[in-house]
């Protein structure tokens, strides 16, 4: 075999693996099965292409074919994305938007997930003040109506609820659980639109103020959109 020969046999092969990740991508959150006709409309592939692909696709078990001559994702995938799941660790990630918050805040930055009717501080470093909240990893919190637990409340709703869309994130507020602590949060999503916890930062009342808040607030925004970025997030659209 010659190298033009192989050059040509590798870019050949580029372009199927390029075809059959597209053919996997043209499947929509929601879809049960796809039709072949709407498949060839979301992927601009005609339906010999997609037909050959599917054969082999099913040989492995990322696609099945319907009776009725549609498609669906196969089990492959599902057992692919455990995988993944397993081998994520959204600690990488959110361990270091908590250190650069307190480097650009120096208040005390937390990630909070909902457990039940608990809120649960995972993640958290302190802020470098000797006057701050005592919260420690691992601390569950009971879900009142600070801007932590409304954050888990609202954006961890299914669906989302109307709210969601004309929440002003972050949110403040000051003394609800502790008359001497305030706090702020903002959501952070994970892969699609899956809501992943709440990313925020407290204080004492007396140096996060409103007026501080407001201050904070394109940092800890920033952040919570770098961290979503990062865990192939999205934010909702609505």
């Amino acid at each position: 075999m010659t190298t033009q020969t192989r050059s040509k046999a590798s870019l050949e092969g580029v372009a199927s693996a390029g075809r059959a990740l597209t053919l996997l991508s043209a499947f929509r959150k929601g879809d049960d099965a796809v039709t072949l006709a709407e498949l060839t409309a979301r992927t601009g592939l005609v339906k010999t292409t997609i037909m050959r692909l599917a054969i082999s696709m099913e040989e492995h078990g990322y696609l099945a074919r319907l009776p009725d001559g549609s498609y669906r994702l196969g089990a492959e995938l599902f057992r692919l994305g455990s995988v993944y799941q397993q081998s994520f660790r959204v600690e990488a990630h959110v361990m270091p938007a908590l250190e650069r918050l307190v480097a650009e805040t120096s208040e005390s930055a937390s990630f909070y997930v909902r457990s039940g009717e608990h809120r649960l501080c995972l993640y958290r470093v302190d802020s470098p003040h000797r006057l701050r909240l005592h919260v420690r990893q691992g601390d569950m919190l009971p879900m009142d109506n600070s801007a932590i637990a409304q954050v888990l409340r609202i954006f961890g709703a299914v669906p989302l609820p109307e709210e969601a869309a004309s929440a002003k994130v972050p949110l403040y507020t000051g003394g609800e659980r502790d008359p001497h602590v305030a706090g702020m949060a903002t959501p952070v999503f994970g892969p699609g639109e899956s809501f992943a916890g709440a990313l925020c930062l407290t204080g004492p009342v007396t140096r996060l103020t409103r007026e501080a808040a407001e201050t904070a607030s394109p940092v800890l925004l920033q952040v919570a959109a770098d961290v979503t970025r990062s865990l192939g997030g999205v934010l909702p659209t609505g």
